[in-house]
């Protein structure tokens, strides 16, 4: 895997390979270390409060559609609404992030979102909301994502510059996650208080932080990239940039899989709540907080690792899978909230490792049509995989949804590690270390050298 943006792709990436310690980019630093950079600090500030308001979205938005509808699929149906547009034009918002300035591109979209949440609130709390007004909603926040999701990922870049960038990266997830803590647990209240308009309400007012933070950063202390000129085919330039590089591909792919199948919980935890436990809103959203705990630890290890590997990577999908198929067999809500934590350590180690591994490695003139491609296969598998798991859901129960979209995500992972160990001319080595067995690949040459001679 290459270590940094624009390095060429190597044939057989090897992602077990000891970076020198004083490669700045890979090297261990302090775990808030990109805090320090002023333009950095305004972004990741005005995120903690939009953050929170978006998970206080996410919750009112699936309890409402269930409430008003009785369907776990119909909450699936909502998620694909959502994350429709990114499987459709996700590309070619990637292609216009690498033309436009990131900047006035986010001001743009963080408004569209925040208008969107205040015509929903409004509905909402007038009485007037019908299960389409949701839909309507949802697919129209997706659209605004096509562009913002590539543009915030790209500007991190230019904010903190690349020897920073995988703390930031990280810190940004700790940050989406912390308020994962707090937004589901006053969702919660408010749904059983007031009513879910009044968390749409927040959602839209909290844009205001992030907007303010925007103007008020110093544009002169920017990393500036280059932008790509406007021209023909760039949408299949940034296809075969990614295509023809093993260490892109494949955790795409990967991450292909566990997105579309094994990151449904909007489906999953309010159909554990509300058929499986009969617990309510306040079951759905403790799950959220739980996950959002092991999820903000997965972040502040990995703004503390130095690297991103691919090893890592595999081991986590592998442990993610595994662990929703043991939490779909807990036979109470305990034992099945708790294991809520690692949960979130495992997903969020993937989703860490897999965008600090695509944009150390790719070029900076690509990284909005490399990042646009990274989000439309994870995020736009939603549409793909929330009716089919709906579906199961419904059909077959809970239980038995969960544990394939675990299923899915552990083989994904261990096939993809296989094709990359044998991309990486690599063997599995089995042996003994600190009176401990060990399992591992190491390069053939190295088995080969150590073998006994015949």
């Amino acid at each position: 895997m290459s270590s940094g943006p624009g390095a060429a792709s190597a044939p057989a990436p090897d992602p077990h390979d000891s970076p020198p310690a004083s490669d700045p980019l890979t090297r261990k630093s302090s775990m808030f270390s990109s805090l320090k950079v002023r333009n950095y600090r305004l972004f990741f500030m005005g995120q903690v409060v939009s953050n929170i308001g978006t998970w206080m979205q996410r919750i009112a938005q699936d309890w409402l559609v269930l409430s008003l509808t009785g369907s776990s699929a119909a909450v699936g149906i909502t998620t694909a609404l959502q994350f429709l547009p990114m499987l459709l034009f996700g590309l070619y918002g990637g292609v216009l992030v690498d033309r436009l300035r990131k900047r006035p591109t986010l001001l743009v979209t963080q408004s569209a979102m925040a208008l969107t949440a205040i015509a929903l609130a409004v509905l909402t709390l007038t009485g007037h909301v019908q299960v389409w007004h949701v839909y309507v909603a949802a697919f129209a926040v997706g659209l605004a994502t096509v562009v913002d999701n590539p543009a915030r990922q790209s500007f991190v870049s230019e904010l903190v510059g690349p020897g920073q960038l995988q703390n930031a990266v990280s810190l940004n997830s700790a940050n989406f996650q912390s308020a994962r803590l707090v937004g589901p647990a006053v969702a919660g209240i408010l749904i059983t208080g007031v009513g879910t308009g009044y968390a749409f309400l927040f959602n839209g007012l909290s844009f205001i932080a992030p907007l303010t933070g925007l103007l008020l950063m110093r544009a002169r202390e920017l990393h500036v990239v280059e932008r790509a000129p406007r021209g023909k085919g760039q949408l299949r330039e940034g296809v075969r940039y990614v295509t023809g590089r093993p260490e892109l591909i494949w955790p795409i792919v990967l991450v292909g899989f566990v997105g579309t199948f094994a990151f449904n919980f909007p489906v999953y935890l309010s159909a554990f709540a509300d058929d499986v436990f009969h617990a309510g809103a306040g079951a759905y959203s403790m799950f959220n907080t739980l996950m959002a705990v092991g999820s903000v630890a997965g972040a502040l290890l990995a703004a503390r690792r130095g690297t991103a590997r691919l090893r890592l990577l595999i081991v986590a999908a592998m442990a993610f899978g595994a662990l929703e198929i043991v939490a779909a067999t807990t036979p109470t809500l305990w034992m099945f909230a708790l294991l809520m934590v690692p949960l979130g350590l495992f997903g969020m180690t993937v989703n860490v490792t897999t965008n600090t591994s695509i944009q150390m490695s790719t070029d900076p003139a690509m990284r909005g049509r490399v990042m646009a491609l990274y989000m439309m296969i994870f995020l736009g598998g939603s549409p793909v995989g929330a009716p089919i798991v709906g579906w199961i859901t419904d059909t077959y129960g809970a239980r038995v949804g969960l544990a394939a979209g675990g299923a899915v995500a552990a083989l994904a992972a261990a096939v993809i590690g296989l094709i990359l160990a044998r991309l990486g001319n690599l063997r599995l080595s089995v042996g003994w270390h600190g009176g401990h067995p060990r399992v591992r690949f190491v390069p053939r040459e190295q088995q080969e050298a150590l073998a006994p001679a015949a």
